[in-house]
């Protein structure tokens, strides 16, 4: 019993369940794609139990309060790709897209897995090599890492045949085979650049997702040069923003975040060259030197950063797409095609920013209020300022997504670097609504918040027959987490585990509240001319499930959440 009780805890049975829906709507003619999420998800299990109860992972710190999350990071983007899939092979059906949609989502899905994996095979390959003892417990690890590289092989089988299946040339399925074990190698390592650079900062599960969806995004990149070279062919590309041949915003997005990542590396080069050449050769004190240092260093960020996105984004973007005009000047021209509406939502936006920043900062400070709460009040103002955007200004939204998360990255630098003079002020507002699951290096709530909302919206770009699947990240976070934690916390009696913080009451009160936002949502969008397709007995299984998994995971649910929720909305 206590084996079972050990196998079979909350979240993973939740996991499990989600995973069972997956599989149950799947056609058979995802047979190797199905049996591969099987695999995954075994495999993910027994490392993951095994990892919980080794030491051998003790030099990558998990964050405090945490699980590890493997298994809920090795299912999470290979089901969202899945159900991706079964949405596409329903349009195929239907003559409304063409089959190379479904080929492109199946890539995506081949390439997830492989990530996964990767990871996987490479925690078990530490697990094995760190049983150094013959008792039972070191026995058991040791043969969980053999079953889990017995499915990395029948994955390896699954993916091989089913690349097979899909063309007639040899040379094809080899080069993808080569490209998505580069997916799967760069994984683990920018895993362990992760964990070891970021400490406490996330879970493995967490770092996993990360990195995933990291190398998922820099692969679409290098695919379209690689195209641009004439080296592979389109059918290789991963786009994780969308798979519309008419969508600048994309474009726009990816070259834009691609340069911002890019850009600590370009910084900190830059920044050593210029210390090296012209620091040197100033004769001063080193008591003295501080002060000039952390201004020269703030111009030069400053300088680095316009470069960035004025000059050497533009020419990324019109390498890798052909595309014609600045960005900068495409945005204002795309924003002036629809002034009345467009302007009026940005000063609708940045109203409502403007009074809750300063109504909820004052309110930190001069006030007993629990920081859980404050928290949750940022969830409703996303709320306020999504749903009418995806709404009535879809593909501007999108725009504006980009736009923020940008923004967020920049202020992020601008506070670990403490670039003067706004770096000691963002680190100072940031700190007043900061929990547990940040870390003193890294503050990732905003981020995981945006993003939770983003992308769904982002993944429904294209073709969507399910008019609540852009809402994914907008009901589970800003309704379904905000009353959950609200009512949990003011109401909640009955706990879920003995161990757990969150209430019965407040599960139920968040799979409540966003029932009923759908309840009033869908016939909102039927007003605007949305095709109602989305069944009953689906999204009330969506909702509970995804409620569920709030209740009983440890891991950021900003981040995960919204994703299992999109994945089962596309069903």
């Amino acid at each position: 019993m206590a084996g079972a009780f050990e196998l079979f805890n909350g979240e993973r049975v939740v996991v499990f369940l989600f995973v069972s829906r997956i599989l149950f709507t799947v056609p058979f003619s995802f047979a190797y794609e199905s049996a591969a999420l099987v695999l995954l998800a075994i495999a993910g299990v027994l490392v993951e139990i095994s990892i919980e109860n080794s030491s051998a992972l003790d030099c990558y710190k998990n964050r405090s309060g945490a699980a590890s999350g493997i298994l809920l990071a090795t299912v999470t983007l290979p089901s969202l790709m899945l159900s991706r899939m079964i949405q596409m092979s329903r349009a195929i059906s239907n003559h409304e897209v063409g089959p190379e949609w479904l080929s492109y989502f199946s890539l995506q899905f081949w390439a997830a897995c492989s990530c996964c994996f990767a990871v996987v095979s490479f925690l078990s390959f530490i697990l094995k090599y760190s049983c150094s003892s013959t008792n039972s417990l070191h026995l058991r690890r040791a043969q969980a890492s053999k079953y889990s590289l017995f499915c990395m092989v029948v994955y390896g089988l699954l993916c091989y045949h089913s690349l097979d299946r899909k063309s007639s040339s040899d040379w094809y399925v080899v080069m993808n085979l080569l490209w998505l074990f580069c997916y799967g190698l760069t994984t683990m390592v920018l895993l362990k650049h992760i964990l070891c650079t970021f400490p406490s900062s996330a879970s493995i599960g967490e770092g996993l997702l990360v990195s995933n969806g990291i190398v998922l995004y820099f692969g679409d990149l290098l695919a379209n040069v690689l195209s641009k070279m004439k080296l592979t062919s389109e059918s290789t590309i991963f786009d994780f923003l969308g798979h519309d041949g008419s969508s600048e915003i994309s474009t726009i997005i990816q070259g834009g975040l691609t340069g911002l990542l890019l850009f600590p590396l370009f910084y900190k080069l830059s920044l050593q060259m210029w210390e090296l050449t012209i620091c040197s050769s100033v004769k001063v004190q080193a008591v003295d030197r501080w002060i000039p240092r952390v201004i020269g260093s703030s111009v030069f960020f400053y300088a680095s950063l316009s470069l960035m996105l004025t000059i050497l984004v533009p020419a990324l973007i019109h390498f890798t797409q052909d595309f014609a005009m600045h960005p900068l000047l495409w945005v204002l021209n795309f924003l002036f095609t629809e002034p009345l509406r467009r302007i009026s939502l940005c000063f609708y936006w940045i109203v409502v920013l403007c009074v809750s920043v300063f109504r909820f900062y004052n309110i930190s400070k001069n006030s007993k209020t629990e920081r859980i709460l404050l928290r949750k009040y940022y969830h409703l103002v996303a709320v306020l300022i999504f749903v009418p955007g995806v709404i009535f200004e879809p593909a501007f939204l999108d725009l504006a997504f980009g736009a923020a998360l940008a923004a967020f990255l920049i202020l992020e630098m601008m506070r670990v670097w403490s670039i003067w003079p706004f770096g000691h002020m963002v680190h100072q507002f940031m700190n007043a609504f900061t929990d547990h699951r940040d870390s003193e290096i890294l503050i990732v709530s905003h981020f995981s918040l945006l993003l939770g909302c983003a992308i769904p919206k982002w993944m429904s770009s294209g073709f969507n027959d399910r008019p609540l699947s852009p809402f994914a990240g907008i009901l589970s976070l800003g309704i379904g987490d905000t009353m959950a934690s609200m009512v949990g916390h003011k109401y909640g009696v009955l706990r879920w585990s003995k161990t757990g913080k969150k209430t019965i009451e407040g599960t139920a009160a968040g799979i409540t509240s966003v029932l009923a936002s759908c309840s009033l949502l869908l016939p909102l969008l039927a007003s605007t001319g949305s095709i109602l397709s989305q069944h009953w007995f689906s999204l009330v299984v969506a909702v509970t499930l995804t409620g569920l998994l709030e209740a009983y995971t440890t891991q950021l649910d900003n981040a995960f959440i919204p994703l299992v929720f999109y994945s089962l909305l596309c069903l």
